[in-house]
């Protein structure tokens, strides 16, 4: 049996008419119903075919309470019926009180009037949070293109210096290929010969 928290009277009503209606519809399969499809183990076992039979009913009935306890966590029906339960009851009281709100229904109303009464302004401040919302990513948008212009900038500048120091070097390695090699290795030599001399004296 599924669960009945304490509600309104509308709920309650509903709850009990469903919980009747899966009762009667769960054991509409009578055991003469069940005797027409399994005869054989019926007759060999009277007892044991009536148990199995009261067994499917009952897990059916279960079954059926399971899922509709699964339907009314998932879609918050006990809360939609009490909302509309004090919604009726609110305007039954405005009713016996005399009082004619802006939004009460008329015969004369056209229900279009009455849905764009309702929707329009609803829609309008969707519509503002949306623009502003959009507002706030073009900024956002911008500020983040202007960051990576800077990062595409530093990047060029860095590249560019990285140019610079290779013809840098470039320039250095030609010069020094023009250098005369033997006398360069010469002086090498001797440079190095009076060194060890004088460290040894």
């Amino acid at each position: 049996m599924f669960s009945n928290q304490s509600g309104s009277r509308r709920w309650t009503h509903f709850h009990s008419a469903l919980q009747l209606a899966i009762q009667r519809s769960s054991h509409n399969w009578t055991f003469e119903d069940f005797s027409e499809c399994f005869p054989l183990y019926v007759e060999s076992d009277k007892n044991g075919s009536s148990a199995t039979f009261n067994s499917i009913s009952e897990y059916i009935e279960a079954q059926n309470f399971r899922d509709l306890d699964k339907l009314f966590n998932d879609y918050n029906i006990q809360e939609s019926i009490d909302i509309l339960h004090k919604v009726v009851n609110d305007a039954k009281e405005r009713k016996s009180r005399g009082e004619d709100g802006k939004d009460t229904w008329k015969d004369n109303l056209d229900p279009k009037v009455a849905v764009c009464a309702r929707t329009v302004p609803v829609l309008n401040s969707e519509a503002r949070r949306l623009q502003k919302l959009i507002a706030e990513l073009e900024t956002e948008n911008r500020q983040l293109e202007s960051e990576l212009q800077d990062n595409v900038k530093a990047t060029d500048d860095a590249n560019e210096h990285v140019l610079e120091v290779l013809d840098t070097l470039d320039i250095v390695y030609e010069k020094w290929k023009e250098l005369p090699q033997d006398e360069i290795e010469t002086w090498t030599v001797q440079t190095e010969e009076s060194l060890k001399s004088t460290l040894r004296s």
